[in-house]
């Protein structure tokens, strides 16, 4: 009973230490977001609090933000779609129809092996395609990457509750008329939508924080949060209350999506690996 005490006391403090460590950039973005431009520079621990870098922020004339902020919506939500339905697809097909087992097999290593693939061995190749076709700087082409970055992971998590759901819950469907349509609708979708809900979360937050294709494949009309913040680092100088003050604001959607969904997270990520 001692040593177990003295073991929970200890898992504990490590606990709390590592809760510690993980607050402590966002507390120190939010601090800074609220301090002068003085404050900041010298480290003053004691100041007056102000909203002069949130107003900056969303009301100068001089600052983006908010059509970065629209177009990170925008682009993380359509990609969401994108790669829930396609991978949904995919998967299905490669765990129901008769495809053989050679075929299966290299797609699926040819899926897992990009997904391996540092970014950045890939992004330039992508900014020469792109410019190539005209898709530099647009949304529909930042979309696209995104769609191309997160599509593996969604097969692999969607194929992986699609090998734990009984086919012979399908076949009871047929024998009672349902059509193919209607069975994987009706029967199928809803019994992997913890698997889905995981897919979709994990490609919007993704997509919402991405920087390097958004750095790369953007300049001004298509640019996104993260691309936003950047540029608060100017040649002669840096703008540390803008930046923070956005880089807070940047993790509020995120968190609450994640706060919102954290069940279907875990569920999502676990269950479809039990048997």
């Amino acid at each position: 009973m001692i040593f177990n005490r003295r073991w929970n006391r200890i898992g504990g403090i490590i606990l709390v230490i590592a809760l510690i460590i993980t607050l402590f950039p966002f507390l120190f973005t939010l601090v800074n977001s609220l301090k002068f431009f003085k404050d900041i520079i010298t480290g003053t621990l004691v100041f007056t609090p102000t909203w002069v870098n949130y107003e900056r922020l969303f009301f100068s004339k001089q600052s983006a933000f908010i059509d970065n902020t629209l177009n990170s919506f925008v682009i993380a939500a359509c990609s969401t779609v994108l790669v829930v339905v396609i991978a949904t697809l995919a998967a299905y097909s490669l765990e129901r129809f008769r495809w053989s087992r050679w075929f299966t097999g290299v797609l699926a290593g040819w899926i897992l092996l990009f997904h391996m693939i540092p970014g950045v061995t890939v992004v330039g190749p992508f900014y020469l395609l792109f410019r190539n076709v005209g898709l530099y700087d647009t949304i529909p082409g930042l979309i696209l990457a995104h769609l191309v970055l997160n599509l593996p992971l969604g097969i692999w998590i969607v194929q992986s509750f699609l090998a734990d759901l009984p086919v012979e819950l399908e076949e009871a469907a047929h024998i009672d008329g349902c059509s193919n349509l209607g069975t994987f609708l009706q029967i199928v979708v809803p019994l992997i939508a913890p698997g889905l809900a995981a897919v979709a979360i994990l490609t919007f937050v993704f997509s919402w924080n991405e920087f390097l294709f958004a750095l790369n494949l953007t300049s001004t009309n298509s640019a996104t949060i993260p691309v936003g913040i950047a540029k608060f680092a100017q040649q002669y100088e840096v703008r540390y209350g803008e930046m923070s003050a956005a880089a807070f604001f940047a993790t509020i959607p995120a968190i609450i999506f994640l706060a919102l969904a954290q069940r279907q997270i875990v569920k999502g990520l676990t269950l479809g690996a039990l048997k």
